[in-house]
Order: structure tokens, then sequence, then C-alpha cells
């Protein structure tokens, strides 16, 4: 889930009170069907299961990066024996820092002390990741490797992650669903798609204005059911493009360049389902120019 919004939105006051950090003036904390904070109930943070990566690294100087990594299960009873997967060796290979398993922080770049971060945070098994804002301080081209790195590692993981961020293109990329917060309050919940396509109102009308329709509108949002199309344009050709449901926009547009046959829309079990014309694609291109 990805948090957005802007400055003062109350992003990081609501992770706080996931945490622990901060208390809720009312209501309830509830982490895998338990709860954590309620009027008469407050589990301290070391309980909740959480695992916090910060935007600044906040990693111990004097320890290297196995001992950083390590820091947060010592305490831990079965830290002897750690699942393959979240194993030190294992977890800093996926993290891609396992040749630096030696080296302390002042040693690596920005990008590195990230991921040794990323590896400390997963390390103890959380059943919840919070990343706040974890990317914001690297320069463009190491924000993108990480963006993509933490993407493959969360489908290896998958891993219920909280990630803050104010950047909205950063959001589409990295969440399955976004949240955008204003003035304390969560205004509107759902896939990338969906808010782009349907905002709740005006204020999230403008914020996702800036969003690239092409890489967010998928085939079965602008397909026609197949009765409707040939009711309108005949049978369909034997030789059309065929496509999944879930192919975006620019994929719909870069193979039908070729042909001038329509697109057939097939689910997961490989039945047609549906089509898209030349002229939805280039409805779907206008919409989102005007928007």
């Amino acid at each position: 889930l990805a948090l957005v919004g802007p400055s003062g939105s109350g992003k990081t006051s609501l992770i706080r009170c996931l945490t622990g950090l901060e208390n809720p003036d009312e209501g309830e904390v509830v982490i895998s069907d338990s709860i954590v904070f309620s009027d008469s109930v407050n589990i301290p943070i070391e309980k909740r299961d959480i695992g916090i990566v910060f935007q600044d690294f906040a990693l111990f100087p004097h320890m290297t990066v196995t001992e950083n990594i390590s820091y947060g299960i010592k305490n831990d009873k079965d830290s002897k024996t750690l699942s393959q997967v979240s194993s030190l060796t294992n977890l800093m290979l996926m993290c891609g820092i396992y040749h630096l398993r030696d080296r302390y922080p002042d040693e690596l770049s920005g990008g590195e002390q990230q991921r040794v971060a990323l590896a400390r945070s997963l390390a103890p098994k959380p059943k919840i990741l919070l990343m706040d804002e974890p990317f914001s301080a690297l320069d463009p081209l190491i924000r993108r490797q990480l963006q993509i790195e933490f993407i493959k590692l969360s489908k290896k993981l998958k891993k219920t992650t909280v990630f803050i961020t104010h950047d909205l293109d950063e959001a589409v990329k990295v969440g399955h669903r976004i949240a955008i917060m204003r003035d304390g309050k969560v205004i509107q919940v759902g896939t990338p798609e969906e808010i782009v396509m349907n905002p709740e109102d005006d204020y999230v009308a403008d914020f996702v204005k800036g969003i690239s329709r092409l890489e967010v509108v998928k085939a079965n949002s602008i397909m026609k059911p197949i009765d409707e199309y040939t009711k309108s344009y005949g049978d369909i050709p034997k030789d059309a493009i065929r496509m999944n449901e879930n192919d975006v926009l620019s994929s719909l547009i870069e193979n039908s360049v070729a042909s001038d046959k329509p697109i057939v829309i097939t689910n997961s079990a490989s039945h047609d389902v549906g089509v898209i014309s030349h002229k939805d694609l280039l409805v779907s291109i206008v919409e989102g120019q005007d928007e």
C-alpha cells in the first residue's frame, strides 16, 4: 500500500500510530486480527511485529553490514534457526549486499546503505514492513534501481508493506494499492488504475492528473464486450491480435501499430472476454490528454 499526500497530510503520523510511537486519540489499531491499541490495550512497539525502514538509513557506524543486519535479531530466540529465506546470508544475497558484509557504513554508498537498512528490517521476519520515504534521499538513477529491486524482493517475500512517498509516480510503480491523504484523512484508496480512471473528488483528480495513463490503464478497462463489437463491426478477424486483460495501454498501442486488426482480449484462462478497436485506443489516449 503506497501512502501518498502533500507534506503535512498525516502520512508519517499515521505510521507512527501503527508502530506505537504515537497513540491515536480514538479508535483501534489492528494488526493480523489482533488489537494492538484501543482504550484498554497498548502493545509496545517491540511486540507489534513491525519492521521499519527510515529515509536516513539509521545504521550503526561502528558495526559492519552483517552486525547491523543481525542487530534486530540478537534477542530473537529463533535467531539460530532462521528459515532459509530469512537467513542472513540469503537475505543479504537477495538485497544484493552479501559482498559488502564486512564493510562499515562509511564505506558504502547511499544506495548500499539503504539496502542494508532494508535487510536489517526484514531480518526478524516482521509481519508488516513500514517504509517512510526510503528512497527520497537518493539520486534519481539509484532511486529507480532500488524501486525495481524492491518490487522484485516484494514478490519473493510477499511481505505486507506500507510505503510512504510524496512522489505519485513512485507510488504507482511500487504500490498494488494507493491511499491518498489530505488534512489527516484518507480521501481515496484503490489500485493506481482505479484512482486515475475514477478519482473520488477534484482534489484527487488534480493530484493524479500528471500520471500517464499509458502505464496504468489496463485492457479490461477499455475493452468492449464481444457481442457489442460484432454487432457494430461484424465478425472478428481470425488473425486478430490477442492480448491479456491485464496488459497496459502502452503495450496495447505498441502491438496494434503494425496491424489494422482489432485486439482480442483474453483472461487468465485464455478465454476471449472482449475486443479493443483502434478507435477505443485513440479515445483512451485523447481522454488522458484532456485530463
